[in-house]
């Protein structure tokens, strides 16, 4: 412990348990024991925290915002062989841009939110834009997880440039730099020039390595395929840091950005027939010139509930913009903490006060909107470029001239509502379950990828599961098929078995599981995966347990891992 405080002073060694508390509790899941939480203010902290801990052979568990909702960049338990450290890197937040921004090399703790507000000011983006970035979550650890792919031209963060320490099979620590950036040749002046932006065009080597999925909109078009067109673990994308969930020391990651879109139309359909749905899908991906620029599905409930339980969500995005977000999550964050240690307050009393004021407020959706939820059970909300625009309307035009649903062409404002409003939907089941906690007994959350050529994309549930759940909320990226899925379970029903047949209906259909937030505490880590985490680090010594591995040094069990087979992953799922 002194040799961290050391590095990185006294007050950036935190060992309090109060303190410690929201550093080893996951957003949504994950809880467990960690020694000490060490934060480095620089490459160079970094770089010699992680030499510190592997000589005194703990556990590292890299994170960088902890936004993630299946604790994958948190301890789980209390059953490691060794004390576990915690490096939080939310302090090395500086971003770099290279070839005129048409790339960035991001640190640790640089966000989402912080690369679009940057790059915003050059007419360009980052990969992922209003989804994980409102909620504070970094660039790196969307790289790590393979996250994201709501865009639909550019699916999953993805890239081959990285910065990165492993421990090899004999302990040994070695950094490498696959950043396409010549820095020098010991550990600590590659670290210091990267940290200073201290290089220039002459070090950056022209490279065929990517920066982003180049062949994902080419992929994603295969709608006959037998299979998702994206998903975490897809081995098609585990490739070094990409997919690497905490088990090597990232420091830096170079990706590619993307031209903002000028002047983008959005169509909102409604339709009571799901086939017209996948009508619409497999005509645009097959035949439009150019795809689009995303395509939300709402279901009619999930628009019912975000409507009453996302109101407060939409309004502060829609009038203080998404920069404040992260900053009130915090707050909340805090609040909660606090008040949970106050007996005789209420249980959520911050989503009480929210939910009351939200109350205040005039009705925030358009009538068109509305009408269309009034009349229809699924809704698709298409946003294509001014290019595109023609064929678009055409294409829907000519369609609901014979179908039974309909559609029309947004104003500038109900386009940017209606995609608040889907948005507003990722969080409306928890708050739904923090007003009514007496007849809720909790939520199931389940992001799922389907195959690309699935034509029964609305799931159908048996009468018994179905009257275990109060509410079902289904929403998604409709044109690559996947689909965020939240039950709202009643009151003295057993979640956990609940999600275990789930995975079985999901196994027999072929889809793949978890689509998004990656296999964390929570899923079974296939075979490609384990093995992925495995060449990484040989010796166990990043992250251990995480997809459900072994938590031992050199991966010891005192059993065997599990196999693929759905039977032994059910019979293993009781520890969830």
């Amino acid at each position: 412990m002194a040799e961290l405080r050391s590095i990185v002073g006294r007050r950036h060694v935190i060992t309090h348990d109060w303190a410690i508390r929201r550093y080893r509790t996951g957003l949504r899941f994950g809880f467990g024991r960690t020694l000490t939480v060490v934060r480095p203010a620089s490459l160079i902290e970094q770089w010699r925290v992680l030499k510190a801990c592997i000589c005194a052979d703990v556990i590292v568990i890299p994170q960088a915002s902890n936004t993630g909702l299946t604790g994958g960049s948190t301890p789980d338990g209390n059953d490691y062989d060794r004390d576990v450290v915690i490096v939080s890197m939310s302090r090395m937040k500086k971003i770099y841009l290279i070839d005129g921004g048409k790339q960035v090399v991001c640190l640790p703790g640089a966000t989402l939110h912080q690369l679009e507000k940057m790059l915003q000011r050059i007419g360009r983006e980052p990969h992922s834009v209003i989804g994980s970035s409102c909620i504070g979550a970094s660039v790196l650890g969307g790289v790590c997880n393979n996250s994201g792919g709501a865009l639909v031209r550019r699916g999953p963060a993805y890239t081959e440039m990285s910065a990165y320490a492993h421990v090899d099979n004999s302990g040994r620590l070695h950094l490498t730099n696959h950043l396409g950036i010549q820095l020098g040749y010991t550990a600590e002046d590659i670290l210091s020039r990267l940290d200073q932006g201290n290089f220039s065009d002459p070090d950056i080597i022209d490279s065929t390595s990517a920066g982003s999925d180049h062949h994902y909109a080419e992929h994603v078009r295969r709608v006959d395929e037998n299979s998702p067109a994206r998903f975490n673990a897809d081995p098609r994308r585990l490739y070094e840091a990409s997919g690497s969930a905490g088990k090597v020391m990232v420091f830096a990651v170079r990706l590619d950005t993307f031209p903002i879109e000028k002047n983008p139309l959005v169509f909102y359909i409604g339709t009571n027939h799901p086939h017209e749905l996948t009508d619409i899908r497999r005509h645009i991906l097959t035949r439009f010139e150019h795809l689009p620029i995303s395509g939300e599905y709402l279901h009619r409930d999930a628009f019912a509930i975000a409507h009453k339980y996302g109101k407060d969500t939409f309004l502060v995005i829609r009038h203080l913009g998404t920069a404040c977000l992260p900053i009130l999550f915090s707050l909340k964050a805090r609040c909660d903490a606090l008040f949970d240690r106050m007996p005789f307050l209420r249980p959520y009393l911050t989503d009480r006060v929210m939910q009351g004021l939200s109350r205040l407020f005039p009705d925030h959706l358009p009538p068109r909107i509305k009408s269309f939820h009034q009349k229809h059970d699924h809704h698709l909300i298409l946003k294509v470029s001014a290019e595109s625009g023609g064929e678009t309307r055409q294409f829907l035009s000519d369609y609901f001239s014979r179908a039974e649903g309909e559609f029309f062409e947004c104003t500038k404002d109900e386009g940017e509502r209606a995609f608040l409003h889907r948005f507003a939907a990722a969080g409306a089941a928890n708050r739904y379950r923090a007003i009514h906690a007496h007849e809720v007994e909790d939520i199931l959350a389940l992001d799922i990828a389907l195959r690309r050529n699935d034509p029964n994309w609305l799931e159908s549930l048996p009468p018994d599961m179905d009257k275990s759940i109060l509410i079902k909320l289904y929403y998604g990226h409709f044109l690559c098929h996947v689909f965020h899925q939240d039950y709202i379970v009643k009151k003295g029903h057993d979640c956990t078995k609940l999600e275990q047949r789930m995975w079985k209906m999901l196994d027999q259909r072929g889809a793949e599981y978890p689509a998004e937030h990656n296999v964390g505490h929570r899923y079974y880590a296939k075979r490609p995966l384990r093995e992925h985490y495995m060449h990484l680090d040989p010796c166990n010594c990043f992250n251990p347990g995480i997809g459900h591995t072994s938590k031992n040094r050199m991966y010891a069990e005192k059993k065997a891992l599990p196999t693929d087979s759905d039977a032994e992953l059910l019979k293993r799922s009781s520890s969830l």
